[in-house]
């Protein structure tokens, strides 16, 4: 196997993992959803607006392995970071509740599940957008080597 076909490989293998990432994301976010029934809050939305499109831009991407696909989907992975980290200071009360943007409706810091006394909904979304920007990055570097 040549070098550029190995390369190449390494790359689709990142950028499916990429998409492997978005589409469990997106599956977990329906589930808890639609199956246990947690209504999701209005930051919880614009999270939501931020990962369900790059489940079709990263899969496109894999199909014809377009290079601009990380041009395309790194601008939304770090709007839906920001959300998140958002999310998660004020969910851990870093951020007063004062400034919540869920005045009405479903509140931003309304407990739905607890793991390990301190993994919450919040920081998963953070956690798998952390590692999707990481996953883009490395991808990024190896295509303009």
């Amino acid at each position: 196997m040549s070098p550029s076909t190995q390369k190449s490989n390494m790359n689709w293998t990142v950028l499916f993992l990429c998409w492997l990432l978005v589409s469990g994301s997106t599956a977990g976010s329906i589930f808890f959803s639609s199956v246990m029934e947690f209504a999701p809050c209005v930051l919880c939305w614009y999270q939501r607006i931020c990962l369900f499109p790059l489940v079709l831009i990263l899969g496109v991407g894999l199909i014809s392995f377009e290079k601009n696909v990380v041009k395309y989907s790194l601008p939304l992975a770090i709007a839906g970071w920001l959300v998140a980290l958002y999310h998660t200071l004020l969910y851990s009360g870093i951020i007063p509740t004062s400034i919540q943007p869920c005045s009405q409706g479903v509140s931003c810091t309304e407990e739905y599940i607890d793991l390990f006394g301190f993994i919450t909904i919040p920081m998963l979304s953070l956690f798998s957008f952390s590692i999707l920007i990481a996953l883009l990055l490395i991808l990024h570097r190896r295509m303009t080597k």
